[in-house]
Order: structure tokens, then sequence, then C-alpha cells
């Protein structure tokens, strides 16, 4: 590339204007040292920028500009919202455009990913899910058309649009027998629903949720495994509870994600706004705002104030967002996603990630930015293979 073509990216950069095409002409040219050191004083500009970034502390703002270049974590100042202040590796400079984190590095000798057959590559995830009915029949969500696409009793199920299923707000008889539908994502699958009281779950990858078509008694219960994002509509009358791995979570009206996968060593209830009751066994906690209730494989449970929120419901969002994430967790959650097998050879070495990835990523992207951390991998048609 030359210099005034850089210099012309490298300004609506600072402004960021940029096309996901000019990102990537613009990462390559990280590979010329000469501007690579262009690079260093435009983070600095953009750090500088206090009407686009709220810094004002020199001192804090000298911090997130060498964590951006040597590759360590900061304190985020607030509002930072385009700049993520670390990052894995030394030299490594990221930035943001149109909501998306790119990062490169030069090819590697042996570390060239490769795409199975048409067939059987690894490939993002999307709308895709199962409906069980009370009587047993299973409709497939991502290939049925909208519309009215079942009736139960005095209850229809309708699916409004792609990744979102709904239930009129008909009531059964109390006397009626009540029936209870699943509705299960695959690895590589989410979906939408909103529940016959009007609450709205979002359903991550790998995960399911048990719900009655007609909410009839005192309480709300609906059981669930696997990831779910709720926004419960308000009830006090009759309380939402979320029973989970043998743990209840109760809800008056609230915000709240929970994350309950076989694969993962706690169970994460974390709360955006409203209260919940987290129990298990003897144990009961009240959690506000910001705060996340964990249960260990042990039965333990721990809360924790100030989580990372965004982080939390990412994936609900759209992206990845990894915060000191350990490789074998950046993998779990690519894994599901992407419905790859992930798979480890020799002797990988401890690894943090950082940084936002949106979900709709093309693997070799996804793939390529954690290869920043000298870690490497393959692709075997369905299977992605960690090496060293």
């Amino acid at each position: 590339m030359d210099q005034k073509t850089f210099n012309a990216l490298l300004e609506k950069f600072l402004s960021e204007d940029l096309s996901q095409e000019e990102v990537s002409r613009l990462l390559d040219s990280l590979q010329d040292d000469a501007m690579r050191q262009q690079w260093e004083a435009a983070l600095s500009t953009l750090l500088h920028n206090k009407t686009v970034h709220g810094l004002s502390d020199p001192a804090r703002m000298e911090a997130v500009r060498q964590s951006i270049m040597a590759g360590k974590q900061a304190k985020k100042p607030s509002g930072i919202r385009k700049i993520l202040p670390y990052a894995a590796a030394a030299a490594l400079l990221a930035f943001a455009v149109t909501g998306l984190i790119y990062f490169l590095k030069p090819a590697t000798p042996g570390g060239q990913l490769l795409s199975g057959t048409a067939h059987e590559r690894v490939m993002p995830g999307g709308n895709k899910a199962v409906l069980t009915l009370a009587d047993g029949s299973q409709i497939t969500l991502d290939t049925t058309e909208n519309g009215a696409i079942a009736h139960q009793g005095n209850v229809q199920v309708i699916k409004l649009d792609s990744g979102q299923l709904a239930y009129n707000a008909a009531r059964e008889k109390a006397e009626g027998e009540i029936r209870y539908n699943t509705l299960a994502t695959p690895r590589g699958g989410q979906f939408r629903i909103i529940l016959p009281d009007g609450s709205k779950v979002w359903l991550n990858a790998a995960s399911s949720l048990r719900f009655p078509t007609a909410f009839i008694g005192k309480e709300r219960e609906v059981q669930l495994t696997g990831e779910a994002y709720f926004e419960i509509a308000q009830n006090p009358g009759q309380p939402f509870k979320v029973a989970v791995k043998g743990m209840m979570v109760q809800v008056l009206g609230t915000d709240f994600n929970i994350m309950a996968y076989d694969d993962e060593m706690n169970i994460q209830t974390t709360l955006l706004q409203g209260a919940v009751k987290v129990n298990k066994g003897t144990q009961t906690v009240q959690l506000k705002p910001g705060q996340q209730a964990a249960l260990n494989t042990a039965g333990r449970m721990s809360v924790s104030d100030d989580v990372d929120l965004e982080g939390v419901v990412a994936w609900k969002n759209g992206y990845f967002h990894f915060n000191h994430a350990s490789l074998e967790a950046v993998m779990r959650q690519v894994g599901r996603w992407y419905d790859a097998e992930i798979t480890y050879e020799g002797n990988v070495p401890d690894r943090e990630f950082g940084g936002k990835i949106a979900r709709g990523s093309d693997i070799q992207d996804v793939l390529k930015i954690l290869e920043l951390s000298n870690v490497h991998f393959r692709i075997e048609g369905k299977k992605i293979v960690v090496t060293p």
C-alpha cells in the first residue's frame, strides 16, 4: 500500500468511517513497520478525542494507550465505547468499526486454516430450534413458514418471524389439563419466544426451555437447560420461577441471564434489573442489579459485584465478548455456536483473550484473532484442532 492510500484510510479510521473492505486494507498495512508506527500515533490521537471518548485524566489515558500497544490489561475508563483497552499479545492494535473488533497477525508457517467441504464446513449459527408439543409431535421452526403452526386446547402457537415464537393470550380453564411444550435449540442455533404471559426469552445455542402453554395457578414456572436471557412480564400475584439443575430462581419482574451448560464450571445467574432470589438447598441469595450468583460443582454459591454485564448478554445481542477469558472458555463458546468439535494437540499454553467479535463472523476470522496469542488452529471438516 502506498503512503497516500494509507494516509487516506488512516484519516477515515480517525473519523470512524471505514467500510469493511477498507478495514481489511488498513489491517494489511500493519505488516509494514513504518505504517505500524503511524498506527501508534493514530491510536493516541483517537484516545485524545475527549468529545468521543470522554477521557480527561492524562495518566489514565496514557495507561490505556500503553495497554493497547503493549498487550496488557488496563481498567477501561468510563466513556470508551469503541476501543477495547487491552489485547492478548505485544504490539496488538485493536479498533472498532461498525460495532466489530478486527485484529491481524502476519501469516505463520504451518498455521494455515483449512476448510472442509461445502456440506461439512464450520459455519456460524443462526435461528434454529425444534418445538416439541404436548402430544410429543415436533416442529422444526427454522424451516416452518410464519403464521399459526399449532393449536393446543385454547392456545394458538404462532411463528411471528424468523427467530421468534409466540403463544396467544387465551387462558385454559383452571380445571383443564396443563400442557407443556419444550423449545430446544441445537449447537449452532438460537431462538426467541414470547411466553403465554408475555414474558420474553432468548434461548442460546444447545439449550432448552420447558414451559406450560398457559400459566395457571399461583406461580409461573419453567425449566431451563443451557443458557437463556429473560425479560419477565410483571405479575406480583403470580411469581415467575426458573428451575435449573436443582436450583430455583424466583422472580417478580426483572431482566436476567442464566447460564447453566453441563461443560461449564458454574451455573451463573446474572441480574440486570429488578430483583431475583436464587435458591439451592438451604442456600438462598437475593441479587441486586449488576450482581451475579455462581453455583459451583461442589454445590457452593457465591455472589459477585460489578459484573461485566455487556459480556454476559453479548450472545443475545449478536456477538462474542471475551474479557480475560481462558482459551478453553473461548473455545467452548465457539464450539457451541459454530457446532464444531474442539480438540487439543500438544502442550497448548494458557492464554487469556479480550475483544468483541460478531457472531456472524466467518470462523477463519475468529481463529485469526485468537492466533494473535501464539495459539494455532486447523480446521478438519467440522472439527477445530487447537495446537501450540
